[in-house]
């Protein structure tokens, strides 16, 4: 019988593969701190997310492997997360401690970009991340509304605005910075200006995920942000109807005009189910986001259905997420939010598969 030692649990536990990025989670890194004393092995599994799906099954699946060496009689495996750091940001910080931007936008307005960037932020930080999300829509900025945190103004501490706190994440918004009756009369040099002051002048502090909700369309300030700060990737939304999705497929072009990887598509407003009858309608009709994503070899992040309970939520300030957790608009942000974690974290090991096959 040999001796239980660190080579033999790492070996071992090579069995178990990554489902995203496809190598096993010793030759990734994933596998740390292995302690031994007598038959007593523990140590660390530690993920590119805090969403990670299978989290629980990998755990177990870990647990049985080692338990099975000869020589252990317990096992006990701590999971953890750290967020990669975005591919492009690594040679370029344009903002200090932020590890991923992440756009979120669509073709054409009245698709629910907003709610949908609200709640994305709120259940990544559910999950355990650090979120901020820099509202971008400098015409009809609503996040303050939507985070309940109103017209409350951020502080200036060393010449940087402090962003504002809400629900486990950090805010700026131009609805913070300007009277809230006054109209967003802004021209193309104005518009990079805000932009700009929203990445350079806030002190956001160490983030795992920046989001940024985008304004309607394929403007200025998509060419602006993808011009002043390297985004990791944007996640377009849209409704399942045709005049949305063509509207998308202008998005997408920009996108990759700009060189921002299009993470997926989200399909928000999907269906409605009655409360009454349990019956589902398709109101916008069906199918279209998948199709989109099909069209241009896209990921398809999920459907979020209707409900009175987005609409409450938003107004009230508390988002669906958190104030209707067991709805189903609730479970379906939580999942599109890990969907969009783990496209994140395929897009930022990208460099690191290539050197490690190249090794």
């Amino acid at each position: 019988m040999s001796q239980l030692s660190e080579e033999i649990v790492l070996e071992s536990l090579k069995q178990i593969i990554d489902p995203d990025l496809r190598k096993d989670i010793v030759t990734l890194g994933f596998v740390r701190d292995i302690e031994i004393s007598g038959g007593d092995v523990s140590f660390r599994i530690v993920l590119t997310t805090p969403a990670c799906p299978v989290k629980e099954e990998m755990e177990t699946h870990a647990t049985e492997i080692v338990r099975g060496l000869d020589g252990v009689t317990n096992v006990k495996v701590t999971m953890d997360a750290e967020v990669p750091q975005g591919r492009g940001i690594a040679n370029n910080i344009a903002i200090p401690g932020v590890k991923n931007i992440i756009a979120v936008s669509s073709g054409k307005g009245g698709v629910g970009k907003s709610t949908v960037a609200v709640n994305l932020a709120v259940a990544l930080a559910a999950d355990g991340a650090k979120v901020g999300i820099m509202d971008a829509d400098v015409y009809g900025p609503n996040v303050p509304l939507m985070l309940g945190t109103g017209y409350d103004q951020p502080e200036v501490v060393n010449g940087k605005l402090k962003p504002i706190e809400a629900h486990g994440i950090k805010m700026i918004s131009m609805a913070v910075l300007v009277p809230p009756d006054k109209p967003m009369i802004l021209r193309g040099p104005m518009l990079h200006g805000v932009v700009r002051q929203f990445l350079s002048d806030v002190d956001w502090g160490d983030l795992d995920y920046l989001i940024v909700d985008m304004p309607p369309g394929t403007g200025d300030v998509q060419l602006s942000l993808a011009q002043l700060v390297p985004v990791q990737g944007a996640v377009l939304v849209t409704t399942p109807q045709e005049v949305s999705l063509s509207d998308v497929r202008r998005a997408v072009k920009m996108f990759e005009t700009v060189n921002v990887p299009v993470l997926g598509v989200i399909e928000n407003m999907s269906y409605f189910i009655a409360p009454d009858t349990g019956t589902r309608y398709d109101i916008f009709g069906s199918g279209g986001g998948q199709k989109l994503c099909e069209e241009y070899g896209l990921n398809f992040l999920g459907q979020v259905p209707m409900g009175i309970e987005v609409r409450e939520s938003g107004d009230k300030g508390v988002p669906v997420v958190i104030s209707t957790p067991d709805s189903p608009q609730s479970a379906a942000f939580q999942s599109v939010a890990e969907e969009v974690a783990r496209q994140i974290s395929i897009e930022a090991m990208k460099p690191e598969l290539v050197i490690m096959s190249r090794a």
